[in-house]
């Protein structure tokens, strides 16, 4: 037989399970294995063990509340009861990340840094790791190393694609800002000087209100992004391409004049500019922009403001403007009989929103005039304009309903003026230029008549 130091430990785990089944191990009898001999012991040492154990699953059972610091057990395997200890657990349940399989501390698992989509422990901020230089994989030539975003130049093709949805969006927000801030993003390399070539030709096929945005643009983004020298190279290639221009607006050296002398007039290139093509011109249609150019320089030193040769825009123009200019536009219609002409004209004031003015002015003309030949070219100008769309069928309505409401007014100084509204509205229902509900609301002239013979002269007035 051998003898057994500490029989205690080795029944500790056997008399638990003794425990558990009623007390019966081996048939009632107290038994042991060692070596594979069987050694009788004392029920004190049994009784013993059993109490170690209990004081091990209770310790266990408590460790999902506590930190499993504050119990421990002594030399003798009796249980030692310390200071309490906080738990570092919450308390509840919800988003609880202690482990719950009766092992280990009962701490949250990784310290409460583990778990799908944490990065680390709550408040825990990652300070720059050092390059350890005993790493294999260590290279000198990493720690001299700057990392930038490398942005390739534009070609020519891409160019066009990138810049033009740019400048189109800016004839809309016409926010000069924006535009630096895109252009500034991009590499434009040696493409730089393409940005005014590119702007100034879009805007010779754009309005007017459109082309005094060009110059603007042009004006701001000297400096910030562009340079003297790159608008003095677009301006010379836009000379040199003039011919094939030409095919495409027909005006094109004019215009060119005026951006040239506008650029000028902005210091944004040079007064010698135009001095340095004298004698070396052999386009015509290049020397016709330097012509249109010189001769605008030459008239902004006698007073012209070269700010305002593209005009402002229709919705940017006073009310009192643009009545004044329908004005003229009419008056000059009257006395050329072109109507193309005035409907160009028209559409340049791009204020679709009040033709309904120009329908008014051309109306009242009518009745204030002493002839028939006004009549009939007002009436042929309102069915031309109607038929191209230009002046669209409510602003039309309106234009006639305004006419409506100021007749009486009309009438004080024209006195034949309800006659003649009736006739140019029945003429202007037979050209179908208004409806049949317009001309129902034209207003007539009350008559004078007497009810009958008997009323003893009364005289009633009636609206027909």
């Amino acid at each position: 037989f051998q003898t057994i130091v500490n029989p205690v430990d080795y029944l500790s785990d056997f008399a638990s399970a003794e425990e558990d089944n009623g007390g019966s191990v081996s048939g009632g009898r107290n038994l042991n294995e060692t070596n594979g001999n069987w050694l009788s012991l004392s029920s004190n040492n049994i009784q013993e063990a059993r109490l170690k154990a209990k004081a091990k699953r209770r310790l266990r059972k408590t460790s999902s509340r506590d930190s499993g610091r504050g119990d421990s057990l002594s030399d003798n395997g009796d249980a030692v009861r310390g200071a309490p200890v906080t738990p570092a657990s919450p308390k509840s349940k919800l988003m609880d990340r202690k482990s719950r399989c009766g092992k280990g501390r009962g701490l949250p698992k990784k310290g409460g840094a583990g778990g799908k989509g944490v990065w680390g422990r709550s408040g825990e901020v990652y300070e720059p790791q050092e390059v350890d230089k005993k790493d294999p994989n260590y290279d000198d030539a990493q720690e001299n190393c700057v990392y930038e975003t490398l942005v390739l130049p534009l070609d020519e093709r891409d160019f066009e694609k990138t810049v033009t949805p740019i400048v189109q969006e800016y004839f809309e927000h016409a926010d000069t800002k924006e535009v630096a801030e895109q252009l500034s993003e991009l590499n434009l390399g040696p493409m730089r000087s393409e940005v005014p070539l590119l702007a100034v030709s879009l805007a010779l096929e754009a309005k007017t209100s459109q082309r005094e945005l060009t110059s603007r643009l042009l004006a701001d983004l000297c400096g910030p992004v562009l340079t003297c020298g790159n608008l003095e190279s677009a301006f010379d290639k836009l000379l040199w391409e003039l011919p094939d221009l030409v095919l495409d607006t027909p005006g094109a050296p004019q215009l060119v004049g005026q951006f040239i002398a506008r650029a000028v007039s902005d210091q944004i290139l040079s007064e010698s500019y135009i001095d340095g093509y004298k004698g070396r011109v052999n386009c015509e249609y290049t020397r016709a922009a330097l012509d249109r150019a010189a001769v605008l320089l030459k008239m902004s030193l006698g007073g012209l403001r070269m700010d305002n040769q593209w005009g402002a825009g229709g919705g940017q123009k006073p009310i009192t403007q643009l009545i004044k200019e329908m004005n003229l536009l009419l008056k000059e219609y009257m006395l050329s009989g072109d109507g193309a002409e005035a409907e160009r004209c028209l559409r340049d004031l791009e204020v679709p929103h009040f033709h309904h003015e120009f329908v008014y002015e051309a109306i009242v003309m009518v009745l204030e005039s002493k002839g028939d030949k006004m009549f009939e070219m007002i009436l042929q100008l309102l069915k031309s304009l109607s038929a191209s769309s230009v002046i669209t069928v409510d602003q039309i309505g309106r234009g006639y309903e305004r006419v409506y409401m100021d007749i009486a007014d009309i009438n004080i100084d024209v006195p034949r003026a309800y006659f003649i509204l009736e006739q140019f509205v029945d003429k202007s229902f037979s050209l179908g230029i208004i409806n049949v509900k317009l001309r129902d609301y034209c207003p007539s002239r009350g008559r004078k008549r007497f009810i009958s013979e008997g009323d003893g002269g009364v005289i009633k007035l009636e609206s027909c």
